[in-house]
């Protein structure tokens, strides 16, 4: 993702650093290179609710609501991605710190 002539994007855990700079076509290249293909519907729509509830509530949000909220059943995040921590990581939002991710 990162270049010589790129600026750093993302932190030493594979966080973006500046969410706002999220795209589609970011979370695009970020699965292909983490070798999880090309995103669908699906997984999209689990990352904008994803990105909906951080920016509404600036944290983790129970993932099973974030399915619930996308008309998914509740363990969709297991179906959708390798983790709960690849989605968030995917939809281009910050480290949410280490005792956060030992819950993801």
């Amino acid at each position: 993702m990162t270049t010589a002539a790129s600026p750093t994007i993302f932190d030493t855990d594979g966080f973006l650093l500046d969410p706002w700079m999220w795209s589609e076509s970011l979370a695009d290249r970020i699965a292909q290179t983490d070798g999880l293909g090309t995103l669908n519907e699906l997984q999209l729509g689990l990352l904008h609710a994803l990105r909906r509830e951080y920016a509404r509530h600036g944290t983790v949000t129970a993932l099973s609501h974030v399915c619930h909220l996308t008309g998914q059943s509740a363990d969709c995040m297991q179906h959708l991605f390798p983790s709960p921590r690849e989605a968030w990581r995917v939809a281009g939002l910050p480290n949410p710190g280490e005792e956060a991710k030992a819950y993801m």
